[in-house]
């Protein structure tokens, strides 16, 4: 018998997800069409010795419906079971993006710094790329050194969308969009 990762599909107000699930937990929440798609679906299938099935799963109801009370402004934290699929280096990375407030953001160099690491900051941001969960473990909050928003699987406009749905970004940020 084959190891089974439940899918569905999501549509947020800034552009459509991929959630799995695998024993309960959620392994993926992640953007259906960005550019690491396949390398991404390999890592958690591999990692997992599964398959994804188009499937109902009561974590990817729940999930759906936590996602929506945040695009609705009426969550900023979630209450769901993750499963982080990935190295021991990007678990580690990815459980710091998870110690970052609804709100707030922190630069490539202070997440870097905050895992006692200042000179991984190139690790640390592929890990951050490499992040299966969006959103949940919210790698949108990392941006440049100097306030500027660089790389987000769901797309430069997307992550500016969640940070101004969170009021995490200024209006000169804003200017640049």
């Amino acid at each position: 018998m084959t190891n089974e990762i439940k899918t569905d599909y999501y549509t947020t107000p800034f552009g459509e997800l991929i959630l799995g699930s695998f024993e309960n937990k959620l392994c993926l929440a992640d953007w259906r069409y960005r550019k690491m798609r396949t390398s991404i679906d390999s890592r958690i299938q591999k990692g997992l010795n599964a398959v994804y099935v188009e499937a109902p799963s009561s974590i990817v109801a729940e999930t759906k419906s936590q996602l929506a009370e945040y695009f609705n402004g009426e969550r900023n934290s979630f209450d769901i079971s993750l499963l982080l699929v990935g190295t021991d280096f990007q678990k580690k990375v990815w459980n710091a993006l998870l110690q970052i407030p609804y709100g707030k953001t922190l630069s490539y160099l202070e997440l870097s710094k905050n895992l006692n690491n200042e000179k991984a900051i190139r690790a640390v941001a592929s890990a951050n790329g490499a992040n299966a969960i969006s959103i949940l473990v919210p790698c949108h909050r990392i941006i440049g050194s100097h306030g500027s928003l660089v790389g987000y699987a769901g797309g430069l406009q997307a992550k500016m969308k969640l940070l101004s749905l969170e009021n995490a970004i200024n209006k000169s940020q804003l200017a640049l969009f």
